[in-house]
């Protein structure tokens, strides 16, 4: 388990009681209020009737000042440091009905307990060294995956897998630093560590391996936000057919008249695993209705910032589109049905009525972000991409430089291991820290 220096902030997070409803908001068959603190048997003993036993569930009542039920429940007592937040847990399963819950809390807001901020649970966690940062992330990831696949990759990252790779890299670049700044120190000695070309060769091992994380890290990027999939081309070439043959839905009205899309229409569907926001767009062309040339405009922003552009154009007549700025376009050419034979150079020939092709351009879909197949072992996310943007920028200056500025390539080295510390939480400012679990929801 990484470590990391907690600091101020964490010894002043682990004095005090705090309380927050754990279940989703609403009515249901079963609500969970969660406390984790300090000595929570002995101070939170008077809300059940009988004495906590450490990890057996207990069903009795929860009770109040006067001794009457509140409610009546399961009671679930983790000592620390066995427990989710290495401090003292304990769980109310009760009645899920608003009131009721709030009941409880008001009992132990009585007690000195007070209310959790949104993710104290879990920041609790890495302060206590339960989990590191990229776990902790995990955690809000597995909660919002978009689909299984997602959440096997959140599992992973959860578990420790992506952790551990980056733990990998790092005791290679120490060894790396021990070796370098040692040579900086005996630096009057007659032997030159740094010129040899098996240390270079080192630091290109290094170098690879953080490529080929920066690889995996990048499928799991796309797998915890989704992935950015627009449908754009010219009027009545059939996108809004295939958005909603793609979605199984009627979300986009389809007509003959051209323009019939103004706005953007989204939906969010699953592609292979893979969960998927798509967009549906006016036809791009060149308009005087200025409600439509809105929409043009809309359209070609979208265009820009998606992930894949699917760029339809119809099979049966003449049509082109401008080129765009997407990381990936894919051609796909609609209404095949309409002719006897076509064979394009290049894309997907598909009929959205009929369903020809619709497969292969799901498959072609995922496969042009690199996700075809079981690809995306854990969830990560863009700023741990851009961590280990910053490791394997560092170690290529630092391979320059070992030879005519050795002192160079061990601050490089140093800046090396900032940035994968800065993935695990070993060196993460406050800022960050609170952005992180602020999107957390009260209770986890």
């Amino acid at each position: 388990m990484v470590q990391h220096a907690s600091g101020s902030e964490g010894e002043r997070l682990t004095t005090e009681a705090i309380a927050a409803i754990a279940t989703p908001p609403g009515r249901g068959g079963v609500g969970i209020v969660r406390v984790s603190g300090a000595d929570l048997a002995q101070r939170l003993g008077a809300t059940v009737r009988g004495r906590l036993v450490p990890r057996q569930a207990k069903l009795t009542d929860f009770i109040d000042a006067a001794g009457e039920p509140i409610d009546q429940g399961i009671c679930l007592y983790f000592p620390a440091p066995r427990s989710f937040t290495g401090e003292d847990v304990i769980e109310y399963h009760g009645h899920g009905g608003p009131r009721v819950l709030e009941l409880l809390l008001d009992r132990l807001y009585e007690l000195g307990v007070r209310a959790a901020r949104p993710g104290e649970f879990t920041e609790r966690a890495y302060l206590n060294d339960k989990m590191d940062l990229a776990q902790a992330e995990a955690v809000l990831d597995l909660i919002n995956a978009g689909s299984k696949r997602a959440a096997r990759a959140a599992l992973r990252s959860l578990v420790g897998v992506f952790s551990d790779r980056v733990g990998e890299i790092e005791e290679r670049l120490l060894s790396l630093r021990v070796f370098v700044e040692a040579s900086l120190d005996f630096s009057d000695e007659e032997i030159d560590f740094l010129t040899g070309s098996d240390l270079e060769e080192r630091v290109v091992s290094v170098r690879d391996l953080v490529a080929e994380l920066i690889d995996e890290a990048r499928h799991g990027e796309v797998l915890t936000r989704g992935l950015d999939v627009v449908i754009a081309g010219p009027p009545n070439v059939g996108k809004s057919t295939l958005m909603n043959v793609l979605s199984q839905s009627d979300r986009a009205i389809v007509t003959d008249v051209p323009g019939t899309t103004r706005d953007l229409l989204h939906v969010e569907i699953e592609i292979d695993g893979v969960p998927v926001r798509l967009t549906d767009t006016a036809g791009i062309r060149t308009t005087d209705d200025p409600v439509e040339r809105l929409g043009v405009e809309r359209a070609e922003a979208a265009v820009g910032g998606a992930d894949v552009v699917l760029e339809v154009r119809d099979a049966s007549a003449a049509s082109d589109f401008a080129d765009t700025n997407a990381p990936e376009v894919l051609v796909v050419w609609n209404k095949v049905d309409l002719v006897d034979r076509f064979e394009p150079a290049d894309g997907v020939a598909i009929s959205a009525v009929t369903g020809i092709g619709l497969d292969e351009l799901r498959s072609k879909i995922v496969a042009a972000v690199g996700l075809s197949g079981e690809t995306g072992t854990f969830s990560a996310r863009l700023r741990h991409l851009q961590s280990l943007d910053q490791c394997r920028e560092a170690l290529d200056h630092a391979r320059r430089a070992l030879g005519p500025a050795p002192d160079v390539a061990a601050e490089e080295l140093r800046g090396a291991h900032r940035a994968l510390g800065e993935i695990v939480g070993v060196t993460t400012a406050d800022d960050l820290l609170g952005e992180i679990f602020s999107q957390f929801c009260i209770g986890k």
